[in-house]
């Protein structure tokens, strides 16, 4: 079986490349830095530098990784760029990389991917998205805009490509324990809820792409409470959004 993934160097990404290789797979990541990649790296993941945000250094890396090979079999879309967006607060850099990253780069994975996967008339597209997408609500931060979009994004491929035998999977995860996440609270994760370890989140992760869920919020109690908030009227919801992420800002 052939698995690529992109965003796979580092964080989810390398931890679902690393699980696929304990099951005797050929996986292939990329990645913006490929010197993210621990340097206890197995020698059997393939390494390449590639930017989502430019199809054709995405098209690029896999047409080489599957030199010889037949079918693309996963395709798990990992990358992602977050910057903080509290009350508007954010400089056009950061706003302009989490569009394209998170918007572009889908739309550039979702149209590698299946147009190998529709030739073969099988295969698996996967996506990782956010449960902070799963709320609609005006004030929302712009991160939590481009997660909502990556979902729709998916929805649209998903009945786009089901004729054709593929499957796609949008993966909305809370807060996982990654080393990013660390760095971006400065190891303090306290003010996070329902966190969870990376191998938990693998196994949930990797059990849905085999089911070839259509979508997945985990974990279960931050599901239920989206479900929650999403019946709220939505000038409550800003009020409460709003709190919470000035709350967690706060030392």
């Amino acid at each position: 079986m052939n698995i690529f993934i992109a965003g796979g160097t580092s964080g989810i990404g390398y931890a679902l490349a690393i699980y696929y290789l304990s099951k005797g797979y050929r996986v292939g990541v990329c990645g913006r830095d490929v010197n993210k990649v621990p340097k206890n790296n197995s020698i059997n993941l393939i390494i390449y530098e590639a930017d989502v945000c430019v199809m054709s250094s995405i098209e690029t890396v896999v047409q080489v990784f599957l030199k010889d090979h037949e079918n693309l079999d996963i395709f798990i879309n990992c990358a992602g760029s977050y910057a903080e967006d509290i009350a508007g607060q954010i400089s056009y850099e950061g706003a302009e990389q989490m569009l394209k990253t998170n918007i572009l780069g889908t739309i550039n994975c979702f149209e590698v991917s299946r147009t190998f996967m529709i030739n073969q008339k099988a295969g698996r597209i996967v996506v990782i998205a956010s449960v902070s997408g799963i709320l609609d609500y005006e004030k929302s931060s712009l991160y939590t805009k481009t997660k909502r979009s990556v979902i729709q994004i998916a929805d649209a491929y998903h009945r786009a490509l089901k004729p054709f035998g593929v499957s796609v999977t949008t993966i909305a995860p809370g807060y996982i324990d990654t080393l990013k996440l660390r760095t971006l609270n400065n190891n303090d994760l306290r003010k996070k809820p329902f966190l969870i370890d990376v191998d938990s989140a693998v196994n949930i992760i990797s059990k849905a792409i085999d089911k070839k869920e259509k979508q997945i919020i985990f974990p279960i109690k931050m599901k239920w409470l989206m479900k929650f908030l999403s019946i709220l009227p939505s000038s409550f919801l800003n009020i409460i959004m709003y709190r919470k992420a000035k709350w967690m800002q706060q030392k």
